[in-house]
């Protein structure tokens, strides 16, 4: 393909000096005093640079970059003596075009970062007290993804969640795992009742062990039942939604610009305010949608 969609940011990191990056914001007085720095600079120290730094490209007549992303890393770095760090540049020199758009770090990326670390030779115990957390907590990250479909994983990769939710998911077999993991993303409720709920709902012949877990508090078995079929009409429901949604979405940046020029008309607006109050009053609200971004 001769065009294609352009990278925000180079494939491979690159190595520049600490003293030609300057930062984009000021740096509070008291981070130095904050547990996210105290944590930050202990992992550096212990693991190195795992995430590099984001900046943009070379200022023209300098040879210096502006720092989008890692301020805190950067201070870290400079208080233990680094000279230069690996980073990611930047297409785009504007710092909206990061800031508005980049993920915070989710939970799958925290479990590759946390297993790249292991295999680098840093145990599980030493991570946990960099990190000020509870070695439990380190072993249920390392893990996360055991017994997760591929699938599954890709649908999860950008959000953050409880690791709980990953302990339900195994329950299920991957065709499950990928419906269930849909059902979250598209409700925006990636919470571990909200899995645990999906599992009660789920057909025996779907679960890995054949075994119907125990009921939820509160719940009789015709209520499971019913979450069955709801969670079964659901999910076909936002498939439907899904399909047309381009669609429909188009046909209404088509039927807004067609009621912007029908506006233009004083005599079809005042015909329509006088006859039609309350479809006038439909149309002036499709007319003053500013975004259809959610």
């Amino acid at each position: 393909m001769a065009d294609g969609v352009a990278l925000g940011f180079s494939m491979e990191p690159l190595s520049v000096a600490l003293v030609n990056i300057l930062p984009s914001r000021n740096i509070p007085k008291e981070l130095d005093s904050s547990r996210k720095f105290k944590q930050i600079l202990s992992s550096i120290k212990e693991i190195g640079l795992i995430e590099p730094l984001s900046i943009t490209p070379v200022i023209k007549k300098s040879e210096h970059h502006m720092l989008l992303d890692g301020h805190v890393r950067l201070v870290a770095m400079r208080d233990l003596g680094y000279v230069d760090a690996q980073c990611l540049v930047a297409n785009d020199d504007e710092g909206y075009t990061y800031n508005s758009r980049i993920n915070r770090l989710s939970t799958i990326q925290e479990h590759l970062m946390i297993r790249r670390a292991i295999e680098r030779g840093v145990s599980p115990q030493r991570l946990a007290e960099v990190l000020s957390v509870d070695i439990s907590q380190i072993l249920k990250k390392m893990s996360l993804l055991k017994g997760i479909c591929p699938e599954a994983a890709e649908l999860l990769k950008d959000r953050q969640f409880s690791t709980d939710i990953a302990r339900v998911l195994r329950k299920m077999k991957p065709t499950r795992q990928i419906e269930c993991a849909e059902l979250m993303v598209s409700a925006n409720v990636v919470t571990v009742s909200y899995a645990e709920a999906m599992l009660v709902a789920t057909p025996v012949e779907m679960l890995v062990d054949g075994k119907k877990p125990q009921k939820l508090t509160g719940v009789s078995k015709e209520q499971i039942a019913k979450m069955e079929r709801e969670m079964g009409s659901l999910q076909a429901q936002y498939k439907l939604v899904e399909q047309s949604y381009g669609r429909d979405v188009l046909n209404l940046v088509l039927a807004r610009g067609y009621l912007v020029k029908i506006f233009e008309n004083q005599a079809v607006s005042r015909c329509l305010f006088q006859e039609h109050p309350e479809v006038m009053a439909e149309f002036e609200a499709i007319v003053k949608t500013v975004t259809l971004e959610h």
